[in-house]
């Protein structure tokens, strides 16, 4: 399906361009195309740039059918001017490549031009990224544990955290780091220690007696792990290995994980459902989830973006999104938690609408594996 999907990309890219512009593949998903003959003035050249770019961006937004399936991509175009920025190739692609990034920073799905100062970003970018490198080998990467509460307020599970101690920079936010990890490669080995970190410390738990109180530990999956062919076998070999009961295993996916690749989606979640483990959709709400597709995936529980929660007390049309996905995720035998509870009318509202699981600063802030330990044993042994 890939090669397919590229052939066709290819084929709509070399449809819009002009007949004195060169389309070519550079590799994997990644397209150039030399624009020559433009206006001599700057402006009038980005204009004529930008008439080009704005129709390979309408081009590429129809959806593809591709053996049977009809799927939906986006496309993030970075543009440089030459040799007005540069007359040096190497130097031109690494500025388009440059502003590509900017443009995927931007929420994907739309262009930028380069500008000298996104050099100084782009250099500060391979900063972060040598340094994520000797993050994951001199152990500076944790996890945290945010308590997740049912509606009588009992501990009934968590979800992990990646949190990142820089050295020199203190705590690292997630917002930065994660792009860079993706972009780089790097969320796949991240990802594994993350998934094998997890585990062994619901492992832990369970062998001091205290795992009773975790009905299930969440773990967020990148898209690009998911994407992995051996991700199942990856999954499966650490369940085993860590000796842990993978019912109480629960993977967070993105709605747009769930929907570039439905068929091998949903094989990919079949094979893990077959051993215990279970799936949330992460963030719901904010993606592109229609109804047909998710009564096809074996999910199990819809998570509420902290958003739409954060809007609930406002009185406006957040609350009635709120309601609407716990009545639809009621109606699709799904459970549903919303997450980012920070005020007790929140919570009294999304109890009154049938959400029966919370998280969010209202019960407790993500915790340290200590911190979060003597809350499990405050929830054993109450006051």
């Amino acid at each position: 399906m890939g090669d397919g999907l590229v052939k066709q990309v290819a084929e709509r890219l070399a449809g819009e361009v002009r007949a004195e512009d060169t389309a070519a593949r550079l590799g994997g998903d990644e397209f150039v195309v030399l624009m020559t003959e433009l206006a001599e003035d700057p402006e009038m050249a980005l204009m004529e740039t930008q008439i080009v770019v704005q129709k390979i961006q309408s081009a590429i937004a129809r959806p593809f059918h591709i053996d049977g399936n009809e799927l939906h991509v986006s496309i993030s175009i970075g543009i440089t001017l030459f040799p007005e920025n540069s007359d040096v190739a190497d130097d031109v692609l690494k500025q388009a490549d440059i502003a590509m990034y900017k443009a995927k920073e931007q929420g994907r799905d739309t262009f930028q031009f380069y500008l000298p100062s996104m050099q100084l970003a782009a250099s500060e970018r391979l900063q972060m990224e040598n340094d994520l490198r000797k993050a994951i080998h001199n152990g500076e990467l944790s996890l945290h544990y945010q308590p997740q509460f049912s509606i009588d307020d009992r501990l009934m599970g968590a979800e992990c955290l990646l949190r990142w101690l820089h050295p020199e920079e203190g705590m690292i936010s997630q917002a930065r780091f994660i792009p860079v990890a993706e972009d780089s490669g790097l969320i796949l080995s991240i990802g594994e220690w993350v998934m094998r970190s997890a585990c062994k410390q619901l492992r832990m738990w369970e062998l001091e007696g205290r795992g009773g109180e975790i009905n299930r530990l969440a773990i967020n999956v990148s898209p690009k792990q998911f994407k992995q062919r051996d991700f199942v076998v990856m999954v499966s070999r650490i369940i085993e290995e860590s000796g842990i009961d993978p019912s109480r295993v629960e993977l967070e996916l993105t709605e747009g994980m769930l929907l570039e690749n439905v068929e091998e989606t949903i094989d990919k979640m079949t094979q893990l459902k077959s051993i215990g483990i279970s799936f949330a959709i992460d963030d719901f709400g904010t993606g592109y989830s229609s109804l047909s597709y998710l009564k096809r995936l074996p999910l199990d529980k819809l998570k509420i973006d902290q958003s739409f929660v954060r809007d609930i007390e406002k009185g406006d049309s957040g609350s009635a999104i709120v309601e609407t996905i716990i009545s639809m995720t009621h109606h699709l035998g799904l459970e549903v938690i919303a997450e980012g509870v920070e005020t007790r009318g929140q919570l009294d509202f999304l109890k009154h609408s049938g959400c029966h699981h919370f998280q969010g600063y209202y019960f407790n802030r993500p915790l340290p594996v200590d911190e979060f330990e003597k809350e499990l044993n405050e929830s054993i042994n109450p006051v």
